[in-house]
């Protein structure tokens, strides 16, 4: 008797936690369902933000990157430069940079290989450093443009299906739910545009302080060069 009740129980379980496993796969294909249908109803400029977003993650990573390469290590050969130049020489530490690559030992080896030939130093610093900053700006204006232009492409998603659900409602007179739902709908573009842009915003923020961080180093690195080439000139 005990038995036979445990097996009846077992498979009343079993069917309950069937039912409930079907309700789920049910739901996630409704919430899929949804979400491409809102997706949809966002009009063309979903896909242009997507490609946004697109464009941001990638821009994003990719300096990310780059300014990770170009300071690796610079701040231990920035602090040892000084000294470097003044106990070892000035051939010696362009053989120290290189070994090391990165934005100050570029700059570096430009004004020492100038100094070496006699050429002009400053001049050769102020290239060496317009060529490293030009670089490091790369792609961020794009950034700058997609945290003003996101928003936009939501607005005018949501004005455009705004405009829809104005015709609706007037060939539909007297169902409110008709304007309500299609302006709740047109939104979507709105907070999609607003979402973009706050990423954006995000990431151009992040790489424009380790920008700054580089190019300070690029002025110390200068003026510590210009201050050894200058002082051995006026010794020989």
């Amino acid at each position: 008797m005990t038995i036979t009740f445990m097996l009846l129980l077992i498979a009343k379980n079993h069917d309950i936690f069937t039912e409930i496993c079907c309700l789920l796969q049910m739901t996630e294909g409704d919430d899929t369902l949804n979400g491409l249908e809102l997706f949809e109803k966002g009009g063309a400029v979903m896909y242009v933000l997507v490609f946004c977003s697109f464009c941001v993650v990638s821009i994003g990573v990719e300096r990310f990157l780059f300014y990770r390469h170009m300071s690796e290590g610079l701040t231990q050969f920035l602090a040892r430069l000084p000294i470097a130049l003044r106990n070892n020489g000035w051939e010696s530490t362009l053989e120290d940079c290189e070994e090391h690559e990165n934005a100050v030992t570029f700059l570096t080896a430009a004004g020492l290989k100038a100094a070496l030939r006699g050429e002009d130093v400053n001049l050769a610093l102020d290239t060496a450093y317009n060529e490293v900053a030009t670089h490091l700006r790369a792609y961020l204006n794009y950034l700058g443009m997609i945290v003003t232009l996101s928003p936009l492409l939501g607005l005018l998603g949501t004005i455009s299906g705004m405009i829809s659900s104005f015709n609706v409602f007037s060939m539909q007179a007297g169902e409110p739910l008709a304007i309500t739902g299609g302006i709740g709908e047109a939104l979507i573009a709105t907070a999609t545009g607003l979402c973009v842009a706050i990423m954006a915003l995000v990431i151009h923020t992040f790489l424009a302080q380790r920008l700054d961080e580089i190019l300070s180093a690029l002025d110390k690195a200068s003026a510590v060069i210009l201050a050894a080439t200058g002082k051995a000139g006026e010794e020989r």
